[in-house]
């Protein structure tokens, strides 16, 4: 009786364990997401020592470590355009920042426009140092309409199959270099996205959706003369095709007020509020690996929701009121130390381009403004001094820049040629355009067109003129009243010449003359042979 006895305890207890672990792991699951995007060659912190790849490694451990402790899965994203931005980064083709992200543990990123500045060989390389996917379903090759890319990857995390579908604006088309991308299309992302999911589900049926895109968050819709972006996706799918969409592109930290409307008040070390349209959470971490977004999911009963979002700065710096009631700039959070390892991996591939572009060229004595938010909207200074270089190249009446092209500012004081090519890393050539006067003025009556809020937006240099009722009119060059039987000389780069923005596609035309000059080289040599620079001559009236 005794061992019977015993016996049906250790049966019972047995039981009691068997029903706690099944009611523990049997309905809920969770899943936290880290994101960054549009790295844009920031493999290593800037003079104030903000951000850097080798510091947010050291976040980067500390969250999966904090997220294994809580029992969830955990997926790394990147909203792509890893290139482009920073001379020691630009001058070695992103090698550091690829492999410092397969080193920081990215499961995958999208493809971003600016993985299109290169040639394909290029990225071809780039995809080599990565250890992970770049995808993008929307692009596919002209002639055979196959996907150029992996479309979509799955990955099986604590029981969890997660499906990643990756998304390219199809402003690629027009803002990359239309050398290189000729052959691909970009299309719709809303069609591709739905019938790719359908076949995912089928295939796989995984328990959460996700879309990595670079395709830009605008407010409520609104994109202007910008391709749709995330949110447009959202609205367009049917409900719950996605669960969420990583995004990148407008570089901008997505944290909202209320529904369709904007946290202005947003700054490093505030909460965020992400965006949700038709059911679909839309993250976005503003840029360079400023922040590392935190996205902590819970999933129960086939009903996944938000725990907890946050944008984690990586020793972002902001201003505080101090109690004299003065300004001081203070860390945004406790500051994290860069991981060593990395930091010496990426401090060689540091030194290397550092040596390509040391020395002083030349001085100005005020700021050059060209930052996005200014040469996207108005007449810049530096936008004229690049204009009167490039014209000096070619002998040229007047010139154009599209102000998506200047990437940018120059501060005042001396300028060092890393300067020069943190405003002009592509590597555009100069050319120039032997117009008749008729057939200018219908380019003209195009090029003027382009609203602000764009990069096409159209910075100009010896060229006035007005636009009345949606028409061209009152057009001046170098002074003088414009003349349809002149013959005018125009500068423009390689990049607007060959439709790039969008422009008017003019290198095949007779006329046309490209030259071996770089844009970053015409900068160069009129800094160093002008030097000092009087910013107020080349301010804008």
């Amino acid at each position: 009786m005794r061992i019977i006895f015993i016996f049906s305890i250790i049966l019972g207890v047995l039981g009691c364990t068997s029903a706690t672990t099944n009611e523990k792991t049997s309905s809920t699951q969770y899943l936290t997401v880290l994101h960054t995007n549009d790295n844009h060659g920031r493999f290593w912190h800037n003079e104030k020592g903000e951000y850097g790849m080798a510091a947010r490694k050291t976040l980067l451990d500390q969250l999966r470590s904090e997220a294994k402790i809580k029992g969830h899965a955990v997926l790394l994203l990147s909203g792509g355009d890893i290139n482009t931005g920073i001379p020691e980064s630009d001058l070695q083709h992103a090698e550091p920042d690829f492999k410092g992200m397969s080193l920081l543990g990215y499961d995958a990123m999208a493809l971003g426009n600016h993985e299109f500045d290169n040639p394909l060989s290029v990225l071809a390389k780039q995809q080599n140092w990565a250890n992970f996917p770049l995808l993008s379903a929307n692009i596919v090759e002209k002639s055979s309409g196959k996907n150029a890319f992996d479309a979509y990857k799955i990955f099986e995390k604590n029981g969890l199959t997660i499906a990643v579908i990756g998304l390219t604006t199809t402003d690629t088309a027009k803002i990359g270099n239309p050398q290189y991308i000729g052959h691909l299309e970009f299309k719709d992302p809303v069609p591709v996205t739905a019938n790719l999911a359908k076949e995912i589900k089928a295939k796989y049926n995984p328990d959460i959706t996700i879309a990595v895109t670079h395709m830009g968050h605008f407010i409520d819709a609104k994109h202007g003369i910008n391709a749709p972006g995330d949110v447009t996706l959202a609205r367009s799918l049917p409900a719950n095709t996605l669960d969420m969409i990583i995004g990148g592109h407008s570089q901008e930290p997505v944290c909202m007020a209320s529904e369709n409307v904007n946290d202005d008040s947003f700054k490093p070390g505030l909460a965020c509020n992400p965006d949700q349209q038709n059911g679909t959470w839309i993250m976005q971490a503003h840029e360079w690996g400023k922040y590392v977004g935190k996205a902590e999911f819970k999933l129960e009963n086939g009903e996944l929701s938000l725990l907890d979002y946050k944008l984690m700065p990586v020793n972002l710096y902001v201003e505080k009121t101090q109690a004299d009631g003065t300004l001081k700039e203070v860390l945004a959070n406790e500051y994290i130390k860069p991981d060593p390892s990395l930091k010496a991996f990426l401090a060689k591939y540091q030194a290397i381009g550092a040596k390509q572009i040391e020395g002083t060229i030349g001085s100005v004595d005020a700021r050059l403004e060209g930052d996005r938010n200014k040469v996207r909207y108005q007449q810049t200074n530096l936008a004229r001094v690049i204009i009167q270089a490039q014209m000096n190249v070619v002998g040229a009446d007047f010139g154009l820049i599209s102000g998506g092209g200047i990437r940018s500012s120059i501060d005042a004081g001396e300028i060092s040629y890393k300067d020069i090519l943190k405003v002009h890393p592509f590597k555009n050539r100069i050319t120039y355009m032997d117009w008749q006067g008729a057939e200018l003025w219908d380019y003209l009556n195009t090029v003027t067109s382009f609203p602000a809020d764009a990069g096409a937006y159209l910075q100009y240099h010896k060229l006035s003129f007005e636009r009345k009722n949606g028409k061209l009119t009152n057009v001046f060059i170098n002074g003088k009243p414009f003349d349809k039987s002149k013959t005018y000389r125009m500068s423009l780069n390689s990049y607007n010449a060959s439709g790039g923005d969008g422009y008017p596609t003019i290198n095949t035309l007779k006329g046309f003359v490209s030259t071996d000059e770089t844009d970053a080289q015409a900068l160069k040599t009129f800094i160093s042979q002008h030097s000092p620079i009087k910013a107020a001559e080349f301010a804008p009236k």
